[in-house]
């Protein structure tokens, strides 16, 4: 079989996850080994291998294990692309490090050069102008910090946007940072188109069947280009911002209306940010930051949170909040609770212990990215060691029966679910100590977090369930730590069709 075809059998596989339970009889001798039959873009019958004819396009596992279709609950699918295409400086130890190295980053066709994954928070130092200035000279130099959350310009690119220092730093944070970073990523269609095609098939052949798109940009106009150019990868679910809550209104968008004929690309939330980033020290917190007063930045007040739910509740769009620090999160449930309306919290780092189990109890499901976890890890000793609420609290969240939802947060982390899932199952890699373990997940919990319907609701193989699925070469409830961040991924089917094979 190839690419594109449709599969009519999945024959001769091993089923991973809660369906295999499910399936078992004991009247029935299988030895684990099933034919999964497909139709009309869903899963129409599970039989022991060989028990019924197989007709049709048969693609046979030869014992590979059967999971469901994967999701990436959170991307900015623009930049993702393009930071594959841009210089990283992430193993960068100091401000001048940062800036020599950013020197070999290749000069854009408009003039700017562009650099990536800055980790200032670790540096002994602070940066400055100065240093960046010495380096880069007269060419328009960024460089994005690995949160997205801020960029270090120097004077050159200062000048060419028009905007003035804000201090001897260089560096702009939060909404300056995000109105320079859609500058960067405006670039011509043809690239973007191109960056787009070649990681959707990336996210394809690592078993992604779906993605929450959270760029920050008017996504429809983006996302019905990309159907009009045929595709039909990945399931798309789309957010919009505050500044285009008005326009989505306006045209009618509402959460879960599709805009293709197939239904695989819909318009999906109203993504808020209400605080800022650990990395940049801008989430907002009850207990102040080492060195002073500084409890973060509150981008969007409580009333106005309330308000916007509210309003995008009653046009038919649901809200999701970025909330970092243990007050956002805290405003942020507080709002679901004054506008009675179920929603979803991207990030939720730190929480207070009181309001864990208020995820449940309002129906607010937890987006959680656990790489980050193990990339914080010394950041969050350094600037954390203070607070009092609970940092990554993954395992609290499912033991709080609260919706846990996997992503990446690409490009902050790479977009690959199995990264994510064993970040959250083993809280380590390289062979390093797990951090913080008591947080971690079981492979179970966050295998159904990494499909559609998150933890309590996770996508199972059985028949009348969508034929959304991923063949890999290990069980992933047994696989080792290794086993699963690298896990083979031989063959992923989108409604029954073949959108990568090996």
């Amino acid at each position: 079989m190839n690419g594109g075809d449709r599969v009519d059998v999945v024959a001769n596989t091993r089923i991973a996850g809660e369906g295999r339970e499910l399936l078992a009889h004991p009247d029935v001798e299988t030895d684990g080994v099933y034919d999964v039959w497909v139709g009309d873009g869903r899963i129409s019958d599970i039989a022991p291998a060989g028990a019924l004819r197989r007709r049709g396009g048969v693609l046979d596992a030869q014992g590979a294990w059967l999971v469901p279709g994967l999701w990436d609950h959170h991307v900015h699918s623009l930049q993702w692309a393009l930071a594959q295409t841009r210089l990283s400086v992430e193993h960068a130890a100091s401000p001048g490090e940062a800036a020599w190295a950013v020197r070999a980053a290749d000069v854009r066709s408009d003039g700017r050069r562009v650099g990536v994954r800055v980790r200032d928070g670790l540096w002994t130092e602070p940066p400055s102008l100065a240093v960046l200035d010495e380096a880069t000279g007269e060419v328009p130099t960024y460089l994005v910090n690995s949160d997205l959350h801020s960029v270090w310009l120097n004077s050159a690119a200062f000048r060419r946007e028009g905007v003035v220092p804000p201090d001897a730093t260089g560096i702009l944070r939060e909404e300056p940072a995000f109105a320079v970073q859609a500058i960067l990523n405006a670039v011509p269609q043809p690239d973007e188109d191109a960056a787009l095609d070649r990681v959707v098939r990336q996210a394809a052949a690592r078993g992604v069947v779906g993605i929450q798109d959270l760029e920050i940009a008017w996504n429809a106009d983006r996302w019905r280009h990309r159907v009009a150019r045929g595709h039909d990868a990945l399931r798309v679910r789309f957010d919009v911002y505050p500044h285009d809550l008005g326009r989505a209104i306006a045209e009618g968008l509402v959460t879960g209306q599709a805009l293709d004929g197939g239904g695989l690309v819909q318009a999906g939330m109203l993504k808020v940010i209400s605080d800022g980033s650990l990395g940049t020290r801008t989430a907002a917190t009850s207990q102040p930051y080492p060195g002073g007063h500084d409890h973060g930045v509150v981008a969007v007040g409580p009333e106005e949170l309330v308000e916007l739910v509210t309003r995008a509740a009653g046009a038919g769009i649901a809200t999701t909040v970025h909330a970092i620090g243990d007050v956002a999160n805290r405003h942020a449930l507080d709002a679901f609770a004054a506008a009675d309306v179920p929603g979803r919290i991207e990030h939720a780092q730190l929480v207070a212990r009181s309001d864990l189990p208020r995820f449940a109890r309002l129906g607010v499901s937890a987006s959680v990215q656990p790489e980050h976890a193990l990339d914080d890890r010394d950041l969050v000793e350094r600037s954390w060691d203070a607070q009092t609420a609970v940092a990554y609290p993954l395992r609290e969240l499912a033991e709080a029966d609260a919706t846990v939802l996997l992503g990446s947060d690409a490009p902050v982390a790479p977009l690959d679910p199995w990264i994510s899932m064993a970040a959250a199952v083993f809280r380590a890699r390289d062979g390093g100590e797990a951090w913080r373990p008591h947080q971690a997940l079981d492979a179970r919990t966050a295998l159904a977090a990494s499909t559609d319907g998150g933890s309590t609701g996770g996508a199972r193989i059985l028949p009348g369930g969508r034929a959304d699925l991923v063949l890999v070469a290990h069980d992933p409830l047994a696989a080792s730590a290794e086993r699963l961040r690298a896990m083979p991924v031989h063959a992923t089917l989108l409604g029954g069709r073949i959108t990568h094979l090996a």
